[in-house]
């Protein structure tokens, strides 16, 4: 499984890019794994200021539906509007073509983010 160094991670299997004051979520290679084929997104949050942990959408697989959990306390600027066509991106691509939303980071950093290494070893793969 791929984990990419520059991202951080959330034990609810998100992740952020951080650019600034404006990160990039998604959802990880292990999470899109476990949920096998994803056939809806659904965010109607865009315009809205989150609280880290609290559910900003839900993305739909053909057995279940999870809900999607911000990383970071922000608004949300965008959502990935290619996924409402093509949803598979998360399972093809999660950490590239399948973000889901860009957020506008406010405040810090919660500290239970983690590292590559860290969620590597939260899922058990090496």
């Amino acid at each position: 499984m791929n984990f990419p160094q520059e991202l951080k991670y959330t034990k609810d299997h998100e992740w952020i890019k951080i650019d600034g004051d404006v990160a990039t979520v998604g959802i990880t290679e292990f999470a899109q794994s476990e949920l096998g084929d994803i056939v809806y997104v659904e965010v109607e949050t865009v315009g809205e200021s989150i609280e880290a942990g609290e559910v900003f959408g839900t993305v739909e697989a053909v057995k279940t539906v999870s809900d999607l959990f911000m990383p970071v306390s922000g608004e949300i600027l965008e959502f990935n509007d290619e996924l409402e066509s093509s949803p598979e991106l998360v399972n093809e691509s999660p950490y590239e073509s399948g973000w889901m939303i860009k957020i506008k980071i406010d405040g810090d950093l919660p500290e239970d983010l983690l590292n590559a290494e860290e969620y590597t070893e939260l899922v058990g793969h090496n």
